[in-house]
Parts: structure tokens; C-alpha cells; sequence
């Protein structure tokens, strides 16, 4: 079960964090890869790393995902090497945050244009590449913090962008589904990455975590890879629309 082998697969925001560790889980299953980021150096760097590790083909593409024009011909190049496209994941974002009273229009602007809009125009390319072989998945990365305030952060953006890109999931499930294609939604949690793993091991954060997470810790590194394969996965056709969280249990309390 959960094979990939020789699917083609799109990984936004794939130079760092849950997106670099999102392309190695998909290529360890055996799938092609279309890895997508602006920092061009690092996707060549892993580029090299799971080509040795796990021997399969990779694309390497400079791509700023709030920009049409790049995004399209990073759809046209994905298309043009591998003739089709299976697997895309929205996983780049970036946020400024600030409170819904000191917000500006400046880091209201970017957050939605990095975290919400950018899901939009990504599948609104790689989708219609799909949509010609009437098969997809498409499996966008939102957060907890899509379906929950906090009193932790002041975030208001984020929050929204996030919220946004948990309904887009489901309107997109809806209308892509004469298609053969499933559109799903992850939310992670508190995850370890390169960038949040010192913030995430201080003592304060520590105690946070024991009182807000019913799991009493941030997810490690690897733990979200389950439920990307799973969606990814020719087992998941019957499965649309959905909303998963992935918070050690944040959101159910």
C-alpha cells in the first residue's frame, strides 16, 4: 500500500522546513518530484540529496509563488519534462504577524498574498494539467491555527489566510471531483523544523506545550510525512474535501 512509484509530484516551499521534509517522504515512497522554492541554491542542494538517497528523477525550479507568471511556466516545465503531473502539494507560506489593531495593509497584503492566494494560483496551473488525465491530488497546507484562535501569538492574518485555504480545500474538492481529482487539507500543529526547533525547545515553550497540547510536545520531524502519503495515495480516491489536523491534539480541546 502507499506506493508512489513513478507518480509525479509538486512540493511548493520545498528549500526548508515541512516542505523539504514533505519531498523526501514523497520520494521515499518512490515518486518523481517538481520541487518548487525562490531560494534556487537550496532545492539544487536537495536535489542532490534524494536523488542519492533514494534514486528518483527530480526538478529543481526557481519559483516565486504569489508570481502568475512564474508559477506558469513552472507548470509549463513541469509538464514539458514529465508529460503529466499526479501530486501537488501547497505547502510554501510565510506570514507577519500582528494583531487585528496594529496590523498594517503592508503585512496584511503579504500574508494573504503567501499563504492564501498563492494556493489559489498553484492550482489553478498544476490543476488543469491534471484535469487532462482525469487524475489528482492535491493536498494543501493550512494549520491549526486555520481552525482556531490562539492567545499565544498574535496572528491575525495568518489565521485568516490559513482559514481561507481550509474552505478553498473544500469548494476546490467540490468542483474538481468529475475530474478524478481529491483535494485534502492538513493542519499541522507545532512542528520541528531548522527554524522553530530553538524556539520550540524553550522552557517556556516547554510549558505551553504541556497545558495547551493534549500530546505534551511539538511534532518531530517525520510525523506529518504519514498523513501527506496517505493523501498522496492511490488508497485515498475515495477521499475528499477532508480536513485533517495534525496537533497532537491542539484542536480538540
Amino acid at each position: 500500500m502507499f506506493d508512489l512509484e513513478n507518480r509525479i509530484a509538486v512540493v511548493s516551499g520545498a528549500s526548508s522546513g515541512l516542505g523539504r521534509q514533505i519531498a523526501r517522504a514523497l520520494a521515499k515512497q518512490g515518486a518523481n518530484l517538481v520541487i518548487l522554492a525562490r531560494r534556487f541554491e537550496r532545492l539544487e542542494a536537495l536535489k542532490s540529496d534524494i536523488s542519492k538517497d533514494y534514486g528518483v528523477q527530480v526538478l529543481p525550479i526557481k519559483c516565486d509563488v504569489t508570481n502568475s507568471e512564474e508559477i506558469r511556466q513552472a507548470a509549463e516545465q513541469a509538464k514539458e519534462t514529465f508529460g503529466r503531473v499526479d501530486i501537488l502539494v501547497n505547502c510554501a507560506g510565510s506570514s507577519k504577524d500582528a494583531g487585528v489593531l496594529e496590523m498594517t495593509d503592508e503585512q496584511w497584503d503579504f500574508t494573504i498574498a503567501t499563504d492564501e492566494t498563492s494556493v489559489f494560483k498553484m492550482t489553478r496551473a498544476f490543476a488543469a494539467i491534471m484535469k487532462e488525465r482525469k487524475y489528482g491530488r492535491i493536498i494543501n497546507i493550512s494549520s491549526m491555527y486555520g481552525l482556531v484562535g490562539n492567545t499565544k501569538i498574535p496572528t491575525i492574518a495568518y489565521h485568516a489566510s490559513k482559514g481561507a485555504v481550509v474552505n478553498f480545500t473544500r469548494a476546490t474538492a467540490a468542483e474538481l471531483a468529475p475530474y478524478g481529482i481529491t483535494c485534502n487539507c492538513i493542519c499541522p500543529g507545532y512542528f520541528e523544523t531548522e527554524l522553530t526547533k530553538a524556539v520550540l525547545d524553550t522552557d517556556d515553550f516547554q510549558d505551553f506545550a504541556k497545558q495547551m497540547v493534549p500530546m505534551g510536545r511539538y511534532g518531530k520531524e517525520g510525523e506529518l510525512n504519514p498523513a501527506i502519503i496517505f493523501l498522496a495515495s492511490e488508497e485515498a480516491s475515495y477521499v475528499t474535501g477532508a480536513i485533517l489536523p495534525v496537533d497532537g491534539g491542539y484542536t480538540a480541546i
